[in-house]
């Protein structure tokens, strides 16, 4: 017999398996596509021509994880870019960061008093992301959770007891302000309020001076890439070699992988989730475990009526938009950028085509008012460069993620239409510092957040199964009284981005919640009801 289902072999369905069959559950995955992966997949998208497909790059996949895993001897390798980012600017100006003091210098390079502030900045980083780090991997306080929640209560206490009160402060403003307040504080130049602004409006519908945004910013931080805190590296093959590399571990331990399963609805009996109907098929366990957008959860795999009216209201507007559109393009030439012409460490970067945080703020408000920005925010990586697997010798393939491109766009418009007008702006928007690059593109793929949401189940394109604003995370992610997993209809979890702490290639939420399937199947926590 089962012991657990899991809905969706993304990586975090992968992860949570992982670790219940080695504490000797029986668990099946169910997986709707034909590989496993979720958004964390590689795709041939020309002949040839291999790339990401959705996710593309690496830094926040917890080190625990890939440790315990064994990605590594299962054939994952990390690569790390030979310089962090690049962001061409105008007339000819450009930002060159990296490690061992390269950052820091080229700021200061634009505006000599932002070296200094880039060290207070950096002294104040510290203690947010190091209590951030603290509760990746730990369920955060449930309000309402009783005794249940008292030792994560008691964790928090104890950590924010140890803090200054400036201290305090700090964690206060990174919680609630924007980035732009923040950076504004730190920096005079506007390329240096750039490069950190990026990560702040990321798959995240919002400008630099939208309040939360800060948080998004601190999210982006936690992570590492071969070993370097902070870094952003390439994985070997693309991101699909994560999944691969997650899959053949969770075989070797024992899991069911079933592809080409679409779950399409969860067993409710006597009110506990008993199991799954999937391709034609039901499957019973008990434990069903969701790797998927809350909202998609609870709007269309629980049956209506098998939770409260309250609940269900509550999902049916969980917040879920990352206004992101994401495209592929074969080139047949590496980019000449005007700003630094030929070849050279710069194209092994994340290239940021945003030069200021008003440029951000344009780009927000644009989409807001006409559906999508003409003049898009614009992350390319040239993976090709640090891996020739990926394309055919002498050629390349780059990556585009962008924003903002709303789900829902106004005056009965629909995605089907323009999807090729948006990715045309995107090329102009890189063609503008790298001229010939719209001529060097052999093919694209592209996905709009309507083609996100339809291949990969990403309800309202939303890259992070639901917005990452103050109202959704902690412990109100996905629900107040709910954030440890456990989903209030016995029986269900959920492990998915939708869960705490929240968005990325991170392992964190099926890490986590296999701890909570794993305290309850001891029967230490017997459900009790709430709502």
């Amino acid at each position: 017999m089962t012991d657990a289902i899991i809905i969706g072999g993304g990586h975090n369905g992968l992860t949570c398996a992982y670790y219940l069959a080695k504490r000797g559950l029986k668990v099946t995955i169910l997986e709707a596509a034909d590989k496993v992966g979720g958004a964390a997949v590689t795709d041939e998208f020309h002949p040839g021509f291999r790339n990401s497909a959705a996710s593309y790059t690496v830094s926040l996949l917890q080190p625990k994880v890939i440790r315990e895993m064994e990605l590594e001897r299962h054939g994952l390798k990390v690569v790390l870019r030979k310089k962090d980012n690049f962001l061409p600017g105008p007339n000819g100006t450009y930002l060159l960061t990296g490690r061992d003091g390269r950052t820091r210098a080229d700021i200061a390079r634009h505006v000599a008093a932002d070296g200094a502030g880039y060290d207070r900045y950096n002294a104040e980083l510290e203690t947010v992301v190091r209590l951030v780090k603290k509760w990746i991997l730990k369920a955060p306080p449930g309000a309402g959770a009783g005794v249940r929640g008292l030792p994560a209560l008691a964790a928090l206490g104890k950590d924010l007891i140890g803090l200054k009160t400036s201290e305090v402060r700090t964690l206060h403003e990174f919680a609630t302000k924007s980035e732009g307040d923040i950076l504004d504080r730190f920096f005079e130049g506007d390329m240096a309020k750039a490069l950190f602004a990026f990560d702040g409006i990321v798959g995240n519908f919002a400008s630099p001076y939208t309040p939360g945004t800060a948080y998004v910013l601190l999210h982006h931080l936690f992570g590492e890439a071969a070993g370097v805190a902070g870094a952003w590296g390439h994985a070997i093959g693309g991101m699909g070699a994560i999944t691969q590399a997650m899959a053949k571990a969770c075989r070797e331990a024992g899991v069911d992988i079933v592809l080409n399963s679409p779950v399409t609805e969860v067993i409710v009996e006597k009110g506990r989730a008993v199991g799954v109907a999937a391709a034609g098929k039901t499957w019973r366990a008990p434990q069903i475990v969701a790797n998927v957008n809350p909202k998609l959860l609870f709007d269309k795999l629980v049956p209506a009526g098998a939770v409260t009216r309250d609940i269900e209201q509550h999902f049916a507007h969980w917040g879920c938009e990352s206004a992101t559109f994401r495209m592929n393009v074969a080139l047949d030439a590496l980019p000449n950028f005007t700003a630094r012409p030929g070849r050279g460490e710069h194209l092994t970067a994340g290239i940021i085509f945003a030069p200021s945080m008003d440029y951000m703020h344009r780009a927000y408000a644009d989409a807001a008012l006409n559906g999508w920005s003409e003049k898009p925010v614009v992350e390319m990586l040239i993976p090709s460069t640090l891996d020739p697997t990926l394309a055919p010798k002498g050629k390349h393939v780059a990556s585009l993620f962008c924003q903002h491109f709303r789900f829902k766009l106004p005056d009965g418009r629909q995605w089907d239409d323009e999807r090729e007008a948006a990715a045309d702006a995107i090329i102009a928007t890189v063609d503008a510092q790298a001229p010939g690059f719209a001529k060097s593109i052999i093919a694209r793929q592209i996905h709009s957040p309507l083609d996100l949401e339809r291949r990969f189940g990403l309800i309202g394109g939303d890259i992070f199964h639901g917005k990452m604003g103050n109202d959704q995370l902690f412990s109100a992610r996905p629900m107040i009284g709910h954030a440890d997993y456990r989903m209030p209809l016995p029986g269900l979890y959920l492990c998915g981005s939708g869960a705490h702490p929240g968005g990325g290639v991170t392992g964190a939420p099926g890490h986590n919640a296999a701890a909570a399937i794993l305290a309850d199947a001891k029967g230490w926590a017997p459900w009790r009801k709430r709502a």
